[in-house]
């Protein structure tokens, strides 16, 4: 227990009303009503309502009666209280506070505090719910009724659930890569506004699938209280590019799966992973048996490791995580790794996530600073080269993370383990990250995670906080659907990451000379070797060829804006599928990019755009997950918006009347910009603003784009100095991004 344990059936009780189920998202009204117990509370003694540091609720505020989150709070006896609200004035996980102090008078037993959260007297039309569902969402009152700012936990809190809204839109689910005739499955399920997988689903929807898939029924039926379907047994018996419509009885097409590609013959196939999340035990919501299932059965993830911060992990909690590890993973299904989050200080290397063959294995807390427990406090290691150090002779990986704390690769790195960076997550999108990893010569893969922390992983949408970013995934290229298999993927750098969305991606390089391929990173001693004329994304060779052909084969479910081509820290080349001669009425404003690399990173773009001289003809706004945010046409030729970036990008599509006439301004705190709408072309016009890669970049694209696959060849001349790193950045007009990991060439 983290606070004081003295006495607390004498603190005093409190309820909530209404109780029961709530819709995630909805306005509503609470009372929350505190009865002091046998101390009362005395004068300059507090209450504190907390919250988890993962709900995204509404700020409570006190100012207008008539907005949303107006909040209230008087004492029946007349005292008078002092209320402010603080993000973080408690113990994690529990950081939100409305810390309420008596400043003049006291309470005695029965007296009451009544805290209105988005009291609806004066014209508030509530306080919003957090957008993400829990069962046991708390609002959890702490006293300190002596006024020694020794805080005890009521035992028993006032408690609503929080549940799914209607859907609002449908997906549909395929894995990548299969065999033919080999089974798959086809995943299907709606969503409500805020991401959160619907159990209100109902009606009769028809399949439909641009080639023959054998045991693919005419027609599904969604049934309330179910959260969807799972059609197991499909077949394809020809290669080709399989996706399947999800449609109403009137033909309206509601979902359209991402494509998955069938192949006579495939050595390794691809297998989707979030391979960094937490559960309410440590920081995040839900319970982690929750966490697992809902990634096996409501995101179809085929891999997941529970990641949680390692200074909140006890020991029966870490006992814990291993039984689930064990139970969850099932061979050719579900696969889990016994994992934790070693969350050390930014100066002592910041955070690492380790994932181990085997249960059973000891962790190494980066310190002990929430976990009471100190027999076991020798085996901390409390840098990130102590870490590595203590992780000698295990079988395990490693990958370099960004969250609060910021993986510094640059003064601790071990490539025995830490096989990989973690270029996105919920936090953002950190590109800079791989940046230094080349720049320091280190040969690692590049994946995706959420690091989620509201109970989604493998569909982790960013609700209404400051995470700005959807929670992505890792696609794992392996031998087998087993630990092994996966772990294989891993250490060999056999995947690629993206920002939530399931591409298929290869990339490849031919060599005119046999070239000498590595079983492992040559740099750590003797490794076996192969003579090959071809290679793929995370391999390391060899070469004593001048130039390469890099080959890149990419199909998503949306069509592809741009492909950057890179050599390590240089772009050879930014291809688009389509040309100049294609471009029409539409133009795309983006704004990207972050502060800074810590926990301030943040960037506001609020702002507007103004045409003179024209008109939107429509506009789309792109990643713009938190719907609090403003988005709204207030003329013919205005558009405000309130948005922020933490390293990704947001922005907007705009379909102009006139494609040439007239002016275009932007005006945000960081950009401000007039532009001749005839001068917007197909390369971009980049407004920068310092911070990391915080701009705006203006461009022109087709009316429509058909692209959503591209095959491309191209010689790269190799560097005699460096490793060549070969890789692509895969931009798709919906917003997401693909990573491969490269393949790293020596001459």
């Amino acid at each position: 227990m983290p606070h004081s344990t003295y006495m607390p059936e004498r603190m005093g009780s409190a309820t909530v009303t209404p109780a029961g189920r709530f819709e995630a998202g909805s306005f509503q009204e609470f009372t929350v009503t505190y009865t002091a117990g046998y101390f009362g509370i005395d004068d300059t003694g507090s209450i504190k309502v907390v919250h988890r540091f993962a709900s995204d609720m509404g700020r409570p505020q006190f100012d207008d009666p008539a907005a949303p989150n107006y909040t209230t709070v008087e004492a029946t006896n007349g005292a008078i209280l002092h209320v402010e609200y603080d993000m973080k004035r408690n113990i994690r996980p529990w950081d939100k506070t409305l810390y309420i102090k008596v400043v003049r008078g006291f309470l005695r037993e029965g007296d009451q505090i009544i805290i209105r959260f988005g009291d609806r007297r004066q014209g508030s039309p509530g306080i919003r719910l957090q957008t993400f569902c829990e069962e046991t969402f708390e609002f959890r009152v702490l006293v300190d009724a002596i006024a020694t700012y020794n805080y005890v936990e009521l035992p028993e809190q006032p408690i609503i659930e929080i549940v799914p809204g209607p859907p609002s839109r449908y997906k549909a689910i395929l894995p990548t890569l299969r065999r033919t005739n080999d089974p798959f499955r086809l995943c299907l399920k709606g969503e409500d506004r805020w991401g959160n997988p619907s159990d209100l689903c109902e009606g009769n929807f028809r399949l439909c699938a641009n080639m023959p898939v054998d045991g693919l029924p005419a027609e599904v039926t969604f049934e309330l209280g179910k959260f969807g379907h799972i059609l197991e047994g499909l077949r394809v018996s020809e290669s080709g590019d399989l996706t399947v419509e999800l449609l109403d009885t009137e033909g309206a097409v509601h979902a359209t799966s991402n494509p998955c590609r069938f192949t006579g013959d495939a050595g390794l196939l691809p297998y989707w992973g979030d391979l960094h999340g937490q559960s309410e035990e440590t920081i995040g919501t839900n319970s982690a048996r929750d966490f697992y299932e809902f990634a096996r059965d409501k995101a179809f993830l085929d891999i997941c490791v529970h990641q949680g911060n390692d200074f909140q992990i006890t020991e029966p909690f870490w006992q814990w995580l291993n039984e689930l590890s064990k139970e969850f993973t099932e061979d050719d299904r579900f696969i889990v790794f016994p994992g934790w989050e070693w969350s050390g200080n930014t100066g002592l290397g910041g955070d690492r996530n380790v994932l181990h063959m085997q249960e059973g294995r000891q962790i190494h807390r980066s310190s002990h600073a929430l976990v009471d427990d100190l027999s076991d406090v020798e085996t901390d290691a409390t840098s990130a080269a102590d870490l590595f150090d203590a992780l000698k002779g295990e079988d395990c990986t490693v990958f370099a993370h960004i969250g609060g704390r910021y993986a510094d690769i640059k003064i601790a790195h071990d490539e025995r383990f830490e096989r990989s960076v973690e270029v996105h997550s919920a936090w953002g999108t950190f590109e800079w990250l791989m940046d230094d990893a080349l720049e320091q010569g280190y040969r690692v893969g590049i994946m995706s995670n959420s690091d989620g922390h509201k109970g989604r992983p493998g569909a982790s949408h960013p609700g209404a906080t400051k995470f700005g970013a959807y929670g992505g995934l890792t696609c794992v290229l392996a031998p087998s659907f087993t630990r092994a298999g996966i772990m294989d993927g891993l250490k060999r750098r056999h995947h690629y990451g993206t920002t939530g969305s399931r591409v298929i991606l290869d990339t490849r390089v031919d060599f005119e000379s046999e070239a000498t391929l590595y079983e492992d990173n040559p740099d750590l001693g003797d490794t076996p070797q192969h003579s090959v004329t071809s290679a793929m994304m995370g391999d390391i060779l060899r070469s004593s060829d001048r130039e390469v052909t890099f080959r890149i084969d990419v199909h998503g479910a949306s069509p592809i804006e741009r492909i950057d081509i890179r050599n390590g820290l240089e772009t050879v080349e930014i291809f688009r599928p389509y040309a100049e001669a294609d471009l029409g009425r539409r133009i795309r404003v983006l704004w990207e990019g972050s502060e800074y690399r810590g926990r301030g990173r943040e960037t506001i773009w609020d702002g507007f755009a103004e045409l003179t001289g024209n008109t939107f003809d429509a506009l789309s706004p792109i990643n713009r997950y938190n719907l609090d945010k403003r988005f709204d046409q207030t003329g013919p030729g205005r558009l405000e918006w309130t948005a922020l970036t933490t390293g990704g990008f947001g922005g907007f599509d705009a379909v102009l009347t006139d494609p040439t006439s007239g002016m275009l301004k932007i005006d945000t705190d960081l950009v401000k910009q007039e532009i001749a709408v005839a001068d917007i072309g197909r390369d971009e016009m980049i407004f920068a603003n310092g911070g990391i890669d915080r701009r705006i970049r203006i461009f022109r694209m087709p009316d429509e784009n058909p692209h959503c696959s591209a095959v491309i060849e191209r010689r790269i001349e190799l560097k005699d100095d460096r490793d060549n790193a070969l890789y692509v950045r895969v931009t798709h007009e919906d917003g997401h991004f693909t990573w491969s990991s490269p393949v790293y060439i020596f001459r």
